[in-house]
């Protein structure tokens, strides 16, 4: 099982690493600088406002279904029909609501018009997940790793011919980067579509009312989780356009999105380990394998990378925000100085979190994602009118750790592992000495990219020397000798 999330995994960080930083960092990005802070902010509130009620779209039918396919492939036949046709119906009731909502909150005019549009995308992005759910659970993780990126190039290809190919003299407008990612998502769901039929024989819709309440029942709690993740991790932008003035709410909204979408694009590779895990865990609990080392392996790498780079963002803050944008430099800089250690959060609650969505422990989960809410909204409510940006990446970073230290606790209580004393040492080492290696190397020449070169560096020999990072290990499990393989668990 190592070997398989091993060889996948080197597959998918591949294919993210090629496609998904160009399209942060050069397509994003650009667009953000093209039309301004406002405008964009103007574009990501919407965006995040569309995610509130994004569990309408799935009520958790698309976790649900990855662990249940995982441990039951033979089901696939059986549901996947049915299912198609109870999301459709779904989706009337996400838009109803989004936009009763909306309307209720006072948002008018082209407002509508663009949340319109986003909604939509959000359609086909929660189709598109149910349909690498399915390719996931059938433990097809090269063609799972292909649909990963397959809308990122085509979205890619199109919005290059719009912002470089001088194909219009108007001005870029949000709303043509809104119609690329309509046509490559529509474009991402006919393939995924294609792939999930063939392996389940599809023929048509199935209407089934009794399977339709037994499957929302199954998947309640997946669909409580997901509005509580969603709402925690989400309404500080929508808050900051709410509670601030006008311009000056989606200005600032503008701004926290610069920061948001370095660390948003930072927890890509704990996400991506995420979709691996999901259903390498619910196998494992299923069959009652060991799952230390499964759990050892994926921890060390996701804290050592997110501590690397947070701790380099944050040397760096001002300077990377000067190299990414055009305006509100000083004011970005801020905010990502505190909101890039929220990765380091997210890297441990994938783990511990989908150890604990495998075991089945969704009111743990519910809990936890509850309390996360309850914290963000309160700080968030105290510190924008006051703060704004910049308290909302406080509040942000307070509610990640509070459900990361959930996480791993009842992690390691539902599922009896032990901590190891030798493995928090190398961690506790390894923070402190790295700590200090960022301080030799800020100021080390005139050059911050070259001092953050030598930083992230020396920092990834620390990681080997400690043995955080064992890539002797890797390999012998790549070549299938897990027998020979002598490791200090941090749990088991």
């Amino acid at each position: 099982m190592q070997r398989k999330f091993l060889t996948n995994l080197a597959l998918l960080v591949l294919l993210n690493l090629l496609i998904k930083p160009f399209w942060i960092f050069g397509i994003d990005r650009t667009v953000q600088n093209v039309v301004g802070s406002q405008d964009f902010g103007f574009y990501f509130t919407l965006l995040n406002f569309s995610f509130l009620f994004n569990i309408l779209l799935d009520l958790g039918i698309t976790n649900f279904n990855n662990r249940n396919i995982a441990q039951h492939s033979a089901l696939l036949k059986k549901h996947f029909s049915a299912i198609l046709s109870l999301k459709l119906l779904l989706s009337v009731g996400y838009f109803l609501s989004t936009f009763a909502l909306a309307f209720l909150i006072g948002y008018r005019g082209s407002q509508l018009k663009l949340l319109a549009l986003v909604g939509f995308n959000q359609f086909l992005i929660s189709f598109i997940m149910y349909l690498r759910s399915n390719i996931s659970g059938m433990m097809m993780f090269k063609t799972e790793s292909i649909m990963s990126v397959i809308d990122r190039v085509m979205m890619i290809a199109i919005m290059s011919v719009l912002l470089w190919g001088n194909v219009s003299s108007k001005v870029f407008q949000i709303e043509w980067f809104v119609y690329s990612q309509t046509a490559a998502y529509t474009a991402t769901v006919m393939i995924g579509f294609g792939i999930v039929v063939f392996k389940s024989r599809f023929r048509k819709l199935t209407w089934n009312p009794v399977f339709f309440l037994m499957i929302l029942k199954k998947s309640a709690p997946f669909a409580l989780l997901v509005l509580l993740m969603t709402l925690y991790h989400r309404i500080d932008s929508v808050l900051l356009e709410r509670l601030l003035p006008s311009n000056e709410g989606e200005t600032q909204a503008g701004i926290y999105a610069h920061a948001f979408r370095i660390m948003d694009a930072s927890n890509q590779l704990s996400y991506l380990f995420a979709i691996l895990l999901l259903p390498i865990f619910s196998k494992m609990i299923k069959e009652k394998q060991n799952l230390a080392q499964m759990i050892r392996m994926p921890f060390s790498i996701l804290f050592t990378a997110s501590f690397i780079l947070a701790i380099g963002s944050w040397m760096y803050s001002y300077q990377l925000m000067e190299l990414l944008y055009r305006d509100h430099i000083e004011e970005s800089g801020q905010v990502l100085s505190v909101l890039i250690f929220g990765s380091i959060a997210v890297a441990s609650s994938y783990v511990f979190g989908t150890l604990l969505t495998a075991n089945g422990d969704l009111k743990i989960l519910i809990g936890i994602a509850a309390l996360s809410m309850l914290i963000s909204f309160t700080l968030n409510v105290l510190l924008i009118p006051r703060y704004a940006a910049f308290g909302a990446s406080i509040a942000n970073i307070s509610a990640l750790y509070s459900s990361a230290f959930f996480h791993l606790y009842f992690a390691s209580k539902q599922l009896k592992l032990k901590s190891n004393l030798l493995l928090s040492i190398r961690l506790f080492s390894f923070v402190v000495l790295d700590l200090g290696l960022a301080y030799v190397f800020y100021d080390f020449n005139d050059h911050w990219w070259k001092n953050l070169i030598l930083y992230v560096g020396f920092s990834l020999l620390l990681a080997f020397f400690l043995r955080l990072l064992n890539l002797n290990e890797m390999i012998r499990i790549v070549l299938n000798k897990e027998k020979e393989i002598v490791a200090s668990p941090i749990i088991e």
